[in-house]
């Protein structure tokens, strides 16, 4: 008998699209209904060839502030862009996994047996998913071992990085979507990466962990990567209708500036409905306000 899909509760709808639908060549409009200003941000030219990967990890010791819907998310309108995409799933939650329709309490083998086991080929893990160009390292529970079993191993912060290594030239991005907190896992995923995204919820706490990841990012990079650089700060779960998120998208481009992403993810119950489907929100509701945005976050990915 199949397993059936774990169910994520509907909730009440605050409101379908708050701004409606839009045509394509108005993605801007979906970041200047609340930036401080309009970027425009040029369409990706094409590819002629593939790599070496840049990878981005999408990081916030907080939980529930969008960290792997947009990784979802991110990952198939870049593919959409014609880019080659890695999604790897570094949770012991298996979320983003569970969120492209992959059973993870079923899978034989995970990132868990690339990280711990000599003799784990990457190739044997990969899974492709439904979205063309865009391929998943999944996880499960298993993952949560890792963390105490890497303890005692020499260069335990480098281990997703020898991980991946062999697949860098494959991809265009890797994204790692991180677990919700500071430890060893995601100290790996900061360590191999080239920078780092950051979803803040549209929330006065959220906007309070934001100062300790900073330190985290700090000491990565002075003792462990000196390369990494903060991509971006993309701000989630915003509301329209309330001032509270308003005004602390407001602190945050007044504490960061620049850093901070024209594209604004609203609260819609689109997502919801995609990791009930298995899918990114950019095939299963296409011409909707998130599916835009999180178009034009691609777009600014690429552009920085």
């Amino acid at each position: 008998m199949d397993t059936p899909r774990p169910f994520t509760p509907r909730p009440e709808p605050l409101e379908e699209e708050p701004y409606g639908d839009y045509e394509g060549g108005e993605l801007d409009a979906a970041a200047a209904s609340v930036g401080s200003h309009r970027l425009k941000v040029p369409e990706p030219a094409p590819l002629t060839e593939h790599g070496p990967a840049r990878v981005i990890a999408v990081a916030n010791q907080k939980g529930g502030v969008g960290k792997t819907t947009s990784t979802i998310n991110l990952g198939a309108a870049l593919a959409e862009y014609g880019r080659k995409v890695l999604l790897v799933d570094f949770d012991p939650q298996g979320a983003l996994s569970v969120g492209l329709g992959v059973q993870a309490h079923e899978l034989e083998t995970t990132i868990y047996n690339l990280l711990m086991e000599r003799g784990a080929e990457i190739d044997d893990v990969i899974r492709s998913t439904n979205v063309e160009g865009m391929d998943l390292l999944p996880s499960n529970i298993d993952l949560s071992a890792a963390e105490v079993q890497l303890v005692t191993e020499v260069g335990r912060e480098q281990a997703l990085g020898r991980a991946i290594k062999p697949v860098l030239d494959r991809y265009d991005v890797i994204l790692i979507d991180c677990q919700p907190s500071l430890g060893l896992l995601t100290i790996n995923a900061l360590a191999c990466a080239e920078a780092i995204l950051i979803p803040l919820a549209c929330e006065f706490f959220s906007l309070r962990g934001v100062a300790l990841l900073m330190d985290t990012i700090d000491k990565v990079q002075q003792r462990l990567n000196p390369d990494l650089k903060i991509l971006g700060i993309l701000a989630t779960m915003f509301d329209p209708r309330t001032l509270h998120t308003k005004e602390v998208r407001q602190r945050v481009i007044e504490a960061f500036g620049g850093l901070v992403f024209e594209a604004v993810i609203n609260r819609t119950v689109r997502f919801p409905e995609t990791t009930v489907a298995g899918e990114p929100i950019t095939t299963w509701a296409s011409n909707s306000n998130g599916a835009h945005s999180y178009r034009l976050l691609a777009r600014e990915v690429l552009a920085r």
